[in-house]
Protein backbone atom coordinates (compact mmCIF):
# COMPACT_ATOMS: atom_id res chain seq x y z
CA UNK A 1 0.00 0.00 0.00
CA UNK A 2 1.23 3.29 -1.14
CA UNK A 3 1.39 6.15 1.60
CA UNK A 4 -0.65 9.12 0.01
CA UNK A 5 2.30 12.04 -0.86
CA UNK A 6 2.21 14.77 1.48
CA UNK A 7 3.31 17.98 1.22
CA UNK A 8 4.45 20.52 4.21
CA UNK A 9 4.25 24.32 3.59
CA UNK A 10 6.73 26.21 5.17
CA UNK A 11 6.69 30.50 5.19
CA UNK A 12 10.16 31.72 5.91
CA UNK A 13 11.36 35.14 7.37
CA UNK A 14 14.42 35.26 9.38
CA UNK A 15 14.61 31.86 10.11
CA UNK A 16 18.33 30.72 8.71
CA UNK A 17 19.47 29.60 12.42
CA UNK A 18 16.27 27.07 12.30
CA UNK A 19 15.50 26.01 8.96
CA UNK A 20 18.29 23.26 9.42
CA UNK A 21 16.88 21.74 12.49
CA UNK A 22 13.24 22.10 10.87
CA UNK A 23 14.53 19.74 8.10
CA UNK A 24 16.05 17.52 10.31
CA UNK A 25 13.17 16.78 12.98
CA UNK A 26 10.91 16.58 10.19
CA UNK A 27 12.45 14.42 7.97
CA UNK A 28 12.24 12.10 11.63
CA UNK A 29 8.81 12.83 12.23
CA UNK A 30 7.46 11.73 8.27
CA UNK A 31 9.94 8.67 7.96
CA UNK A 32 7.93 6.09 6.38
CA UNK A 33 5.60 8.51 4.59
CA UNK A 34 6.07 9.92 0.83
CA UNK A 35 6.57 13.42 1.89
CA UNK A 36 7.71 16.59 0.37
CA UNK A 37 8.83 20.37 1.64
CA UNK A 38 7.97 23.50 0.38
CA UNK A 39 9.94 26.68 2.07
CA UNK A 40 8.51 29.76 0.62
CA UNK A 41 11.11 32.27 1.55
CA UNK A 42 9.13 35.46 1.79
CA UNK A 43 12.16 37.90 1.05
CA UNK A 44 13.79 37.45 4.06
CA UNK A 45 16.46 40.23 4.64
CA UNK A 46 18.93 37.21 6.52
CA UNK A 47 20.62 34.21 4.79
CA UNK A 48 17.49 31.85 4.51
CA UNK A 49 17.61 32.18 0.49
CA UNK A 50 21.38 29.99 0.81
CA UNK A 51 20.48 27.61 3.92
CA UNK A 52 17.09 26.56 2.09
CA UNK A 53 18.98 26.02 -1.43
CA UNK A 54 21.83 24.01 0.59
CA UNK A 55 19.19 21.95 2.09
CA UNK A 56 17.63 21.50 -1.06
CA UNK A 57 20.82 20.52 -2.87
CA UNK A 58 21.53 17.77 -0.32
CA UNK A 59 17.44 16.32 -0.20
CA UNK A 60 15.77 16.23 -3.23
CA UNK A 61 12.13 16.25 -1.28
CA UNK A 62 12.72 19.75 -0.46
CA UNK A 63 12.00 22.36 -2.86
CA UNK A 64 12.34 26.14 -2.73
CA UNK A 65 10.85 29.06 -3.69
CA UNK A 66 11.75 32.27 -3.62
CA UNK A 67 9.61 35.31 -3.52
CA UNK A 68 11.29 38.94 -4.06
CA UNK A 69 8.81 40.91 -2.22
CA UNK A 70 7.75 40.40 1.18
CA UNK A 71 3.94 39.14 1.17
CA UNK A 72 3.07 38.53 4.77
CA UNK A 73 3.04 34.85 6.04
CA UNK A 74 -0.63 33.41 4.67
CA UNK A 75 0.37 34.94 1.15
CA UNK A 76 3.03 33.30 1.37
CA UNK A 77 1.29 29.88 2.42
CA UNK A 78 -0.90 30.35 -0.79
CA UNK A 79 2.13 30.82 -2.52
CA UNK A 80 3.46 27.32 -1.42
CA UNK A 81 0.50 25.43 -1.59
CA UNK A 82 0.04 26.37 -5.20
CA UNK A 83 3.08 25.06 -5.94
CA UNK A 84 2.33 21.58 -4.67
CA UNK A 85 -0.77 20.30 -7.07
CA UNK A 86 -0.05 16.79 -6.63
CA UNK A 87 -0.23 15.36 -3.07
CA UNK A 88 -3.16 14.10 -1.36
CA UNK A 89 -2.66 15.88 1.98
CA UNK A 90 -1.27 19.43 2.93
CA UNK A 91 0.33 20.49 6.06
CA UNK A 92 1.07 24.29 7.19
CA UNK A 93 3.16 25.09 10.13
CA UNK A 94 5.94 27.96 10.64
CA UNK A 95 9.54 27.72 10.20
CA UNK A 96 11.06 28.87 14.12
CA UNK A 97 10.24 25.39 15.75
CA UNK A 98 7.12 26.53 17.85
CA UNK A 99 4.63 24.12 15.79
CA UNK A 100 6.47 20.68 16.54
CA UNK A 101 7.16 18.87 13.34
CA UNK A 102 6.74 16.15 15.61
CA UNK A 103 2.62 16.81 15.39
CA UNK A 104 2.21 16.24 12.05
CA UNK A 105 1.82 12.75 12.21
CA UNK A 106 -0.81 13.32 14.33
CA UNK A 107 -2.83 15.62 12.23
CA UNK A 108 -2.21 13.42 8.84
CA UNK A 109 -3.54 10.29 11.23
CA UNK A 110 -6.33 12.46 12.25
CA UNK A 111 -7.24 13.91 8.48
CA UNK A 112 -6.70 9.88 7.47
CA UNK A 113 -9.89 9.28 9.30
CA UNK A 114 -11.94 11.04 6.20
CA UNK A 115 -14.67 12.36 8.25
CA UNK A 116 -13.01 15.83 8.75
CA UNK A 117 -11.54 18.23 5.94
CA UNK A 118 -8.61 19.74 7.97
CA UNK A 119 -7.31 18.92 11.04
CA UNK A 120 -5.89 21.85 13.31
CA UNK A 121 -3.24 22.25 15.68
CA UNK A 122 -4.72 23.14 18.83
CA UNK A 123 -2.62 25.66 20.30
CA UNK A 124 -1.31 24.60 24.17
CA UNK A 125 1.26 25.77 26.68
CA UNK A 126 2.76 28.91 27.57
CA UNK A 127 5.09 29.83 24.21
CA UNK A 128 4.26 33.47 23.93
CA UNK A 129 3.58 36.83 26.70
CA UNK A 130 0.53 36.77 29.11
CA UNK A 131 -0.84 40.08 27.38
CA UNK A 132 0.03 37.88 23.82
CA UNK A 133 -1.67 35.14 24.82
CA UNK A 134 -4.78 37.08 25.67
CA UNK A 135 -5.41 39.06 22.58
CA UNK A 136 -4.89 35.94 20.88
CA UNK A 137 -7.03 33.88 22.57
CA UNK A 138 -9.96 36.66 22.35
CA UNK A 139 -9.40 37.36 18.80
CA UNK A 140 -9.75 33.50 18.15
CA UNK A 141 -13.08 33.03 20.06
CA UNK A 142 -14.45 35.90 17.82
CA UNK A 143 -13.02 34.41 15.02
CA UNK A 144 -14.69 30.65 16.07
CA UNK A 145 -18.12 32.32 16.41
CA UNK A 146 -18.14 34.28 13.09
CA UNK A 147 -16.56 31.72 11.03
CA UNK A 148 -17.25 28.08 13.11
CA UNK A 149 -14.00 26.79 13.47
CA UNK A 150 -12.21 25.24 16.40
CA UNK A 151 -11.51 28.09 19.30
CA UNK A 152 -7.72 26.84 18.94
CA UNK A 153 -7.46 26.75 15.01
CA UNK A 154 -3.93 28.38 14.13
CA UNK A 155 -2.04 28.72 10.89
CA UNK A 156 -0.56 24.89 12.15
CA UNK A 157 -3.20 23.04 10.17
CA UNK A 158 -3.64 19.76 7.41
CA UNK A 159 -5.75 19.96 5.03
CA UNK A 160 -6.91 17.40 1.92
CA UNK A 161 -8.00 18.34 -1.67
CA UNK A 162 -10.78 20.61 -1.30
CA UNK A 163 -9.77 22.67 1.67
CA UNK A 164 -6.61 23.48 -0.25
CA UNK A 165 -8.53 24.50 -3.45
CA UNK A 166 -10.92 26.88 -1.00
CA UNK A 167 -7.84 28.36 0.63
CA UNK A 168 -6.51 29.19 -2.64
CA UNK A 169 -9.70 30.91 -4.08
CA UNK A 170 -10.16 32.35 -0.69
CA UNK A 171 -6.42 34.17 -0.27
CA UNK A 172 -5.38 34.54 -3.93
CA UNK A 173 -8.66 35.36 -5.32
CA UNK A 174 -11.09 36.90 -2.45
CA UNK A 175 -8.66 38.83 -0.50
CA UNK A 176 -8.87 36.69 2.89
CA UNK A 177 -6.19 38.28 5.09
CA UNK A 178 -5.25 34.12 6.62
CA UNK A 179 -5.37 30.49 5.34
CA UNK A 180 -6.93 30.09 8.79
CA UNK A 181 -10.22 31.69 6.85
CA UNK A 182 -9.89 30.32 3.92
CA UNK A 183 -10.21 26.61 5.75
CA UNK A 184 -13.44 28.16 7.18
CA UNK A 185 -14.47 29.15 3.22
CA UNK A 186 -14.51 25.28 2.49
CA UNK A 187 -17.75 24.68 4.51
CA UNK A 188 -16.59 21.40 5.77
CA UNK A 189 -16.64 19.54 8.82
CA UNK A 190 -13.28 20.45 10.80
CA UNK A 191 -11.61 19.67 13.70
CA UNK A 192 -8.78 20.10 16.23
CA UNK A 193 -6.14 18.02 18.27
CA UNK A 194 -4.30 19.72 21.30
CA UNK A 195 -0.68 20.22 20.22
CA UNK A 196 1.77 21.88 22.68
CA UNK A 197 3.16 24.56 20.96
CA UNK A 198 7.54 24.71 21.84
CA UNK A 199 9.42 28.12 22.84
CA UNK A 200 11.35 29.81 20.16
CA UNK A 201 14.99 28.49 20.02
CA UNK A 202 16.23 31.71 18.66
CA UNK A 203 15.27 35.04 17.30
CA UNK A 204 12.00 36.73 17.79
CA UNK A 205 8.84 36.87 16.40
CA UNK A 206 8.50 38.94 12.75
CA UNK A 207 5.27 40.10 14.14
CA UNK A 208 5.22 43.39 16.06
CA UNK A 209 2.01 43.77 18.02
CA UNK A 210 1.04 46.26 15.92
CA UNK A 211 1.47 44.06 12.98
CA UNK A 212 -0.77 41.70 14.74
CA UNK A 213 -3.54 43.73 15.92
CA UNK A 214 -4.09 44.53 11.69
CA UNK A 215 -3.76 40.97 11.15
CA UNK A 216 -6.30 40.27 13.68
CA UNK A 217 -8.64 43.51 12.66
CA UNK A 218 -8.52 42.57 9.12
CA UNK A 219 -9.28 38.84 9.57
CA UNK A 220 -12.46 39.41 11.84
CA UNK A 221 -13.60 42.10 9.35
CA UNK A 222 -13.32 40.05 6.67
CA UNK A 223 -14.72 36.97 8.33
CA UNK A 224 -17.78 39.40 9.21
CA UNK A 225 -18.49 40.39 5.69
CA UNK A 226 -18.38 37.02 4.31
CA UNK A 227 -21.15 35.69 6.91
CA UNK A 228 -23.46 38.67 5.82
Amino acid sequence: MTTPRVSVVVPVYGNADTLGTLAERLATALAGRDWRLRLVIDASPDDSVAVAGALAAGDPRIAVTGLTVNVGQHAALAEGLAAEPDAEAWVCLDADLQDPPEAVPVLLDRLAGGDVGAVFAGRRGRYESPVRRLTGTVHRWIAARLTGLPPDAGAFVAMDAAVRAAVLTAVADEGAPSVVLGVARARVPVTSVPVARDRRPVGRSAWTGRARLRQSARSLAWALRRRR
